[in-house]
């Protein structure tokens, strides 16, 4: 079970994610994800996991390499990995910036999101 702060920042991932436009929660293989025109942009975890980490997995066409140099994230697997996507693994203790997580759902979000959706948030961003 996720320590307090960790349960914070997973809700504040989710949270954002929601509030992207044209995005939903669903629950497939046990596992909370958030999509965009049926397409996942964020794997957030399994709903009733014993883990004690944050996890999520996000693609990340821009920052992928600078991502992966963190001691807490690695190529996602089954092979999407090599599709630019990367697992983060934040255990319990760690001071994790939210902002660069939010900001990772954010590049997952544009790279899996039809361009009309993303024009909204460009929209709202100036």
């Amino acid at each position: 079970m996720l320590d307090n702060e960790l349960r914070a920042i997973s809700s504040k991932l989710l949270e954002f994610a929601l509030a992207l436009p044209g995005t939903y929660e669903e629950f497939p293989w046990g596992e909370r994800v958030v999509k965009v025109s049926k397409k996942v942009f964020v794997f957030l975890g399994k709903v009733e996991g014993s883990s004690e980490d944050l996890t999520f997995s996000v693609k990340l066409p821009v920052s992928n390499s600078a991502a992966l140099e963190l001691a807490f994230t690695e190529p996602a697997g089954y092979g999407l990995g090599k599709s630019g996507w990367v697992a983060v693994t934040v255990p319990p203790g760690t001071n994790p910036s939210v902002e660069l997580f939010l900001d990772w759902i954010e590049e997952s979000y544009r790279a899996i999101a039809p361009k009309k959706l993303v024009t909204r948030i460009n929209a709202a961003n100036l």
